[in-house]
């Protein structure tokens, strides 16, 4: 497990400075994202973000909230955040470098909890999305923009292990949509919104804590 997590955080990495110069693949999408979230907050909440990347929603979302903990594994994507946060002159949030089930925090701790492309990443989905249950306050959401690669392009669980023996490609896990919602009700979430713009792999979902 730890030769996993130190080969992936290795891999992000490495890769960090080059995501960190990509444009978003799909701005109209990605502004609509933005402001779904934002119409949930409220000045006064905390806010995590686990699998922040280089921390462009973060950021973005900051004016609007008390406090966001933003945290990822890669040390490389945390210190082009930090970066990018002192330039945009943002001081309330909290980069951290830290892996999802090493994160340390109260139950109910949070208003809202974010975790955008990173749910095909981890190795126990349904456990990192219990966790996030549990850390919510009640009634709080979990927002999250999720590659569902099995909907439209099943035939990459054949290719993701080559790819990550060989050093090219991190863990990425295989799932449908509808999978996804199931494990997400599972762990006592209802879904307040779900949506997938056309043509695309990743879904939106805003989920909240029903008990």
């Amino acid at each position: 497990m730890a030769d996993n997590k130190n080969n992936g955080s290795r891999f992000w990495d490495k890769l960090a400075a080059k995501y960190s110069r990509q444009p978003v693949a799909n701005e109209d999408a990605y502004q609509h994202k933005l402001a779904v979230t934002r119409d949930l907050f409220t000045p006064e909440m905390s806010v995590l973000e686990f699998g922040c990347g280089t921390g462009t929603t973060a950021i973005a979302h900051a004016l609007y909230v008390k406090h966001i903990r933003a945290t990822d594994f890669s040390s490389g994507m945390i210190d082009i955040a930090r970066d990018k946060a002192k330039a945009a002159g943002v001081s309330n949030v909290t980069f951290e470098c830290v892996g999802v089930d090493e994160i340390v925090a109260p139950d109910e701790t949070y208003d809202v909890i974010m975790g955008h492309s990173i749910l095909h990443l981890v190795e126990d989905q349904a456990a990192v999305i219990a966790q996030a249950h549990r850390w919510l306050k009640p009634g709080g959401v979990f927002v999250t923009s999720t590659a569902c690669l099995g909907d439209k392009m099943g035939w990459f669980r054949f290719v993701a292990p080559i790819g990550r023996a060989l050093g090219v490609l991190p863990l990425v896990r295989i799932f449908k949509g509808e999978e996804l919602v199931r494990t997400m009700r599972a762990a006592g979430f209802s879904i307040d919104y779900e949506w997938r713009p056309e043509k695309e792999i990743a879904i939106f979902i805003v989920a909240k804590k029903s008990r």
